[in-house]
């Protein structure tokens, strides 16, 4: 959930030239051997990497001092030598290793130019001092429409240069020249807008494996499920790790569609109509999608050690929580309870039905939309989670609770105590498990044991999240703990 700046706000608004160079530690079966240009290329962006990347909304690691990069892949989409004053495109794969430890992957697309454009002043890294970049104006590229428009291209007529390789979905036509501009949106990765009709989300922090943004939204257009943008192509890494890991999808920009926590926020402040009925008919389309994965993808029954396991990591989160928060403290051993509750449910052999969920469904990832109605987006998960561990099959009472949780962020954002705030959250609460129960035949309120430990262990993670980016929210999480140890 907090991937982005607010874990209530969204990640996406409504509104062939051939050469690569490898470089570097490649990990997996198909490691190419470590090249010069790969030194050279590390010797002159280093510098400028270690300067840009804590920087960055979608870096993970701030706060942690960077000790070195290893360069897993570079790939020149465009030369970058800086000939005749045109710009060149290289794309980056690289780990990058901090203080205390380990190391992630980072997907970089870099423009090069000898003069850097004013226009494009905010999207500068510096300039190379040395190696195979040296005098050149390094930049990031998707800022640049012409650079961004090239990767749109290399989308349209798919194929592979050296390992990247990018496809498109049968029978989608993307119109070539399509005018490219960044999303302004905070997220934890980037998004280039493409004439209002297609979107293109580049994941930041790469894991071998396809990504469920992908996976699931494919499975789910394909079925023909209404409320998810149909992904129209991708990229993807070849040959780095033991399976492709998904680098990027293109999907339908939905202009002109509304975000719901913008619309969720206009009703608490009055200057929009009551959200229940809109709540009740999100609570339905959630209900759909989940039917909907439920058929693309097999599902599990978790048994009683399963039911065990995730009691005792709600458990080990909290512990850790109110070790950090002081204010979560009073409170911990009467939340634990709830986790207590939930193991004791699976020992009794209610076992919890587990299928692919959203994963961070909050109303940030839901579109309004005057044909289709609400539309979920963002499959992708908490992206600080292991991707195999947001490819698993969950109980889908957890995208619930997060919804839930999200309606109590839009109606404490003013003013936390509120009493009207809280009848406000209740209220779509309500709605949102009655038009669940509508479409899906099930009330989320009728299993009040897991819903409470869901519940319980987002509000504890948004603790944690704001005590440490955002004291000043801390209240609203807060609000809930108080309600849900009591």
């Amino acid at each position: 959930m907090p991937q982005t700046s607010s874990p209530h706000r969204g990640t996406a608004r409504a509104d062939r030239a051939d050469g690569a160079m490898t470089g570097g530690r490649v990990p997996g079966p198909a490691a190419p051997d470590p090249g010069p240009d790969g030194a050279g290329l590390l010797r002159g962006l280093d510098p400028l990497l270690r300067a840009w990347l804590p920087e960055q909304r979608w870096f993970a690691g701030k706060g942690r001092e960077i000790t070195g990069f290893q360069l897993l892949s570079a790939v020149e989409l465009l030369p970058c030598d800086g000939r005749l004053g045109t710009p060149g495109l290289l794309h980056l794969l690289l780990d990058v290793e901090q203080a205390g430890g380990g190391a992630d992957c980072y997907q970089l697309l870099l423009g090069t130019r000898e003069v850097l454009p004013p226009a494009l002043g905010g999207a500068l890294l510096g300039r190379a001092r040395e190696g195979s970049l040296a005098g050149l104006t390094v930049y990031e590229a998707l800022y640049d429409p012409k650079l961004a428009g090239l990767l749109l291209e290399r989308l349209r007529t798919g194929g592979r240069t050296g390992p990247l390789r990018f496809s498109a979905e049968p029978g989608t036509v993307v119109p070539a020249g399509l005018p490219a501009r960044m999303s302004g949106a905070e997220q934890s990765n980037s998004s280039v807008i493409y004439g209002d009709a297609f979107i293109l989300k580049v994941f930041r922090r790469i894991s071998a494996g396809t990504n469920p943004d992908l996976e699931v939204s494919l499975a789910l257009a394909r079925s023909g499920c209404p409320r998810v943008p149909a992904p129209a192509a991708w990229f993807e890494a070849l040959g780095l790790h033991d399976e492709p890991a998904t680098l990027g999808v293109l999907q339908r920009f939905l202009h002109g569609s509304s975000e719901g926590w913008a619309l969720a926020l206009e009703s608490v402040d009055g200057d929009g109509p009551e959200f229940t009925d809109a709540a009740r008919e999100l609570g339905a389309a959630t209900a759909q999608v989940h039917g909907a994965l439920a058929e693309a993808f097999p599902r599990e029954r978790l048994d009683a050690a399963q039911v065990g396991l995730l009691a005792t990591a709600m458990t080990d989160r909290l512990r850790t929580a109110a070790r950090a928060v002081p204010q979560l403290a009073p409170y911990a051993d009467r939340l634990a309870g709830a986790y207590t509750d939930l193991a004791e449910l699976g020992e009794r052999g209610d076992g919890l039905g587990a299928q692919r969920i959203h994963g961070d469904l909050h109303l940030g990832q839901v579109l309004r939309t005057e044909d289709a109605g609400w539309v979920l987006i963002d499959f992708e998960g908490e992206p600080s989670r292991p991707l195999s561990e947001r490819r698993r099959p969950q109980p889908p009472i957890q995208d619930v609770a997060g919804m839930l949780r999200s309606f109590d962020y839009a109606a404490r954002h003013r003013d936390p105590g509120s009493p009207a705030a809280a009848a406000w959250a209740e209220r779509q609460r309500d709605a949102f498990c009655a038009g669940y129960a509508d479409a899906g035949g099930r009330d989320p309120r009728r299993a009040a044991v897991t819903l409470r430990a869901y519940e319980t262990d987002k509000a504890v993670y948004e603790v944690l999240y704001e005590a440490r980016h955002r004291p000043r929210w801390l209240p609203i999480p807060m609000a809930a703990v108080e309600r849900l140890a009591a």
